[in-house]
């Protein structure tokens, strides 16, 4: 995790299309838009296990 706490998110990532997210968690990612996943870690109502989800795919 510390090595992917600077990883970019493109700010168009679309959220709504991932469906293994927690919905609490895509209305809050596609609100406030984070830039860095470390940024979207930090965000309230994202759990660590929504956080893997999108390490996996931002590493596609």
């Amino acid at each position: 995790m510390k090595k992917m706490e600077d990883k970019e998110i493109n700010p168009d990532f679309n959220y709504q299309q991932m469906q293994s997210l927690s919905k609490e968690a895509r209305e809050k990612l596609m609100k406030i838009k984070p830039r860095t996943l470390g940024q979207a870690s930090r965000i309230s109502g994202v759990s660590p296990s929504d956080i893997s989800v999108i390490m996996v795919h931002l590493s596609k």
